[in-house]
């Protein structure tokens, strides 16, 4: 009976060792995203007013990726539903300059690279959509690739000013941004979604924009969160520019990036974040490990 007795204890603590290692091993759903897109935008590239010439090639070459299927392919690639490898993504790379000194003909590139997978760094690596298609157009205007990573308030001022030749950040085209600067035909269309701690219930059973707008309405004191200024963040604050009427019951707190939103979220600071849904899914993808 004793033997029996320690090889039951003995199979417990294999048994509970395995079990408690195939836990360690699964995903922990910190974050959900609320799937219903609230609003409708597209990205541009910016040059400075005034440059026609640069913006014709940018046009011509977004033309061109887009017919050949490049365009397609890099969406596929940093699609991470798509793309099993895609954390090992390296992009472009970490030999590109990040500054004009020393270099005769640049491309100078304003980004901010807390915009995956658009714009982000894996590492020292600059990678993303944006960046796949900066190294494209520099290699297609036979210029040198300079990278400018910025906050994202200042990548538009950036170009405006002279400063960087073109603006690739996942730029909403507004009426209120082509005062200063002029954008590219559009080569993405995107929406708002919401992002809330997995156990919130706030927006279960809302199937429509409609149906969300209602529930924000009501809410009471709640704080919200998204990257300063982004789309998502003129969507809860308002903007004439971008038609939004925003809800004023709601406080409003700006961060350097949406994914900085998401940690206050999870750490209660806030009780939602808005963002692109790209950028959405890929903060909750890595969020939720």
């Amino acid at each position: 009976m004793k033997k029996i007795a320690v090889i039951f204890m003995v199979l417990t603590v294999v048994l509970g060792a395995v079990f408690a290692f195939a836990g360690c091993n699964q995903s922990v759903e910190k974050v959900k995203l609320v799937n219903v897109e609230l609003t409708g935008e597209q990205y541009g590239y910016c040059v400075a007013n005034g440059d026609s010439d640069l913006l014709t090639k940018v046009n011509t070459f977004l033309s061109q990726i887009t017919s050949d299927g490049t365009l397609d392919t890099l969406y596929d690639k940093y699609d991470s539903t798509k793309n099993a490898n895609y954390s090992s993504i390296t992009g472009i790379g970490s030999n590109v300059a990040t500054s004009e000194t020393g270099i005769a003909n640049p491309l100078i590139v304003a980004t901010n690279t807390d915009f995956e997978p658009f714009e982000y760094k894996n590492g020292n690596n600059f990678c993303g959509i944006d960046m796949e298609i900066a190294k494209l157009l520099a290699d297609y205007l036979g210029k040198t690739l300079v990278i400018k990573d910025m906050d994202f308030d200042a990548v538009v001022t950036s170009v405006e000013t002279g400063l960087c030749h073109i603006g690739m950040a996942g730029l909403t085209i507004s009426d209120d941004r082509a005062e200063t600067v002029s954008f590219s035909n559009p080569y993405y269309g995107t929406t708002q979604m919401i992002i809330v701690r997995a156990d919130d219930t706030t927006f279960d059973g809302c199937t429509t924009k409609e149906q969300i707008e209602e529930k924000l309405t009501s809410l009471v004191g709640k704080k919200a969160g998204a990257q300063s200024g982004t789309t998502g963040f003129y969507y809860i604050n308002g903007s004439e520019d971008f038609g939004f009427d925003g809800f004023s019951n709601i406080d409003m707190n700006a961060y350097d990036s949406a994914a900085l939103a998401v940690t206050d979220l999870i750490n209660g600071a806030i009780d939602f974040v808005v963002v692109d849904k790209d950028p959405a899914k890929a903060i909750i993808k890595k969020v939720n490990i």
